[in-house]
């Protein structure tokens, strides 16, 4: 893995939560955590989509990079499947920005991101469970139930989804980040 991977993995989710508190920040008027979606700070016809669109592509395209660093560090077929599928979550992430909420695709790639991401880090954690990585492998599974049961909960008790879909995207990063300083620590 080349260093500039490394930090494109570094700066991806950082870009993504700036992208997302701008956005909520220009729309403060009328955009509430509790009863919108994320995806409505980038919906067709606002002023500037731009901001929550461009910075979801920009994520997408550091993340990737950042992910096909570790296809070379993979240590069999079952983590090598999970970094593909979590890579095939990150093309829905740049999916997300170039089909904003108000395009028939939309609904179908936001989706699509949560399910592919959080199944390719689990794939990903059984492979390391099944080349003996028992503390990152269980690490995978527990975060991903917890995750997925939390963001479960919140689509329940809010009226939007942007709290389960919080719930998500940071489920995601923490897996990410804890990959990412177990690969760095590996490099020279």
């Amino acid at each position: 893995m080349r260093k500039s991977q490394l930090y494109a993995g570094v700066l991806a989710p950082i870009v993504a939560f700036c992208g997302i508190g701008i956005a909520a920040y220009i729309n403060r008027s009328w955009w509430r955590l509790t009863e919108n979606a994320i995806s409505d700070l980038g919906k067709l016809g606002l002023p500037h989509n731009w901001v929550l669109n461009i910075s979801l592509i920009t994520t997408a395209i550091l993340a990737i990079y950042y992910a096909t660093g570790l296809l070379g560090r993979t240590r069999n077929g079952i983590e090598r499947a999970g970094i593909w599928i979590f890579i095939l979550g990150l093309i829905f992430l740049a999916a997300i920005g170039l089909f904003p909420e108000g395009t028939s695709p939309h609904y179908y790639v936001s989706w699509a991101f949560f399910i592919t991401a959080g199944f390719g880090f689990l794939i990903a954690g059984v492979g390391a469970l099944s080349s003996g990585d028992r503390a990152f492998g269980w690490f995978s599974a527990a975060l991903f139930v917890t995750g997925w049961i939390l963001a479960i909960w919140a689509k329940g008790h809010f009226r939007g989804v942007a709290v389960a879909e919080l719930i998500g995207a940071v489920t995601i990063t923490i897996w990410h980040y804890t990959l990412l300083l177990r690969v760095a620590k590996n490099i020279q």
